[in-house]
């Protein structure tokens, strides 16, 4: 058993190719998750139209300009030219004031301010929407309560766990997850199927070593690989993204032993039923690449999902390792919140430890 376990390693360690789609593309994909695929919002280009020159109008556009996801590219007097800066990709947004807006608001009347986003980004235009109202109702807010008689009720808001609403806060967990899954499933897919395409599985199988021998010595090098690849994102994520590391690192290292080793058995599970390597990576990418990106939460909300593909993703396994690692790195929570999902991934390791087992062939066809 120790033989083949450093067989296995010695085999990995000679071929660079392999070491290279190990080490190399996990950190390619943390850093273009990372810096690349960002939804916060930064110097969009916005123009203004407004009516007349009062003082809140000067106001609302300061406010505009100064915040960070702004920039004030024109100021018009009329709303004419809109449509064609839209239509020549010039501003992302265009805020027309109400004429007389200072005098309506001082007296009380309701003020007509339009927002128009470029919607052909639909969620670009939503966040810069959402943006310009927020910013637009404390600029009448401070202006009220500096100049009108009755005081106004004043609202405050606060973001729990990411403050500044950083879009890396829901990617980086996310690629974790797919990092290890697609790497430790697709590795370990190809390795039994390597044997059984250039014929060395017949020395394993006249070997004195067991079913679940030959299993547990595939599956070991891949999850101390598997192991250092999830410490160097955690640590890339922890100082170079500066994610928050609120919760427990034993029971972070625990979890996400127990995520590569279900990966690990899913991807022997595919070499099983696999002739050819091609073949089993084909089926690792197609398989398990799609629902862990669309199914897992990582981008879109299970909630709005419907009903059938809710119980759909309750099947796969990177849904809840999601969970977990936004619980214990973000929210900082412990196993007595997590513990459903651990007991879920624990089931689902237990399943396809059996079935590579079983699935095992002692004979070649």
């Amino acid at each position: 058993m120790i033989a083949f376990i450093i067989k296995e390693f010695r085999h990995l360690l000679r071929d660079p190719r392999s070491l290279l789609i190990l080490i190399g593309m996990p950190l390619a994909q943390i850093l273009i998750f990372g810096y690349a695929i960002k939804t916060d919002l930064n110097e969009s280009d916005i123009a203004i139209v407004r009516m007349n020159n009062d003082k809140l109008s000067d106001l609302a556009i300061q406010h505009l300009d100064a915040s960070k996801g702004f920039h004030v590219k024109y100021i018009w007097d009329h709303p004419s030219q809109i449509a064609e800066a839209f239509r020549k990709g010039e501003i992302r947004l265009a805020v027309v004031l109400d004429n007389n807006l200072e005098s309506k608001i001082l007296q009380g009347y309701p003020a007509d301010i339009q927002v128009i986003g470029d919607a052909s980004d639909p969620n670009t235009a939503n966040l810069l929407v959402q943006h310009t109202q927020g910013t637009l109702r404390n600029v009448y807010r401070e202006y009220l309560q500096k100049n009108a008689s009755t005081p106004v009720v004043q609202v405050s808001a606060r973001m729990l766990f990411n403050e500044e609403n950083r879009s890396v806060f829901m990617f980086i967990p996310g690629t974790i997850v797919i990092i290890l899954m697609l790497l430790s499933a697709m590795m370990t897919s190809i390795s039994l199927a390597r044997e059984k395409e250039t014929g060395t599985l017949e020395l394993l199988l006249v070997s004195p070593l067991r079913p679940h021998q030959i299993i547990l010595g595939k599956v070991v090098p891949y999850m101390g690989l598997s192991l250092i690849n999830a410490c160097t994102i955690l640590l890339l994520s922890k100082f170079l993204f500066e994610m928050p590391f609120r919760g427990s690192l034993p029971l972070l290292m625990s979890e996400t032993l127990l995520f590569i080793i279900l990966a690990l058995c899913i991807g022997l599970y595919i070499s099983t039923i696999a002739r050819t390597q091609q073949v089993a990576m084909l089926l690792s990418m197609f398989a398990l690449m799609l629902p862990t990106i669309l199914l897992s939460g990582f981008i879109f909300p299970i909630e709005n999902m419907p009903l059938g593909l809710q119980y759909l993703s309750a099947l796969i396994p990177a849904r809840w390792f999601v969970e977990i690692i936004r619980g214990i790195m973000i929210r900082g929570v412990g196993i007595e919140i997590l513990w459903k999902e651990t007991l879920i991934l624990a089931g689902m390791v237990c399943i396809f430890m059996l079935l590579c087992v079983k699935n095992f062939k002692i004979r070649l066809e």
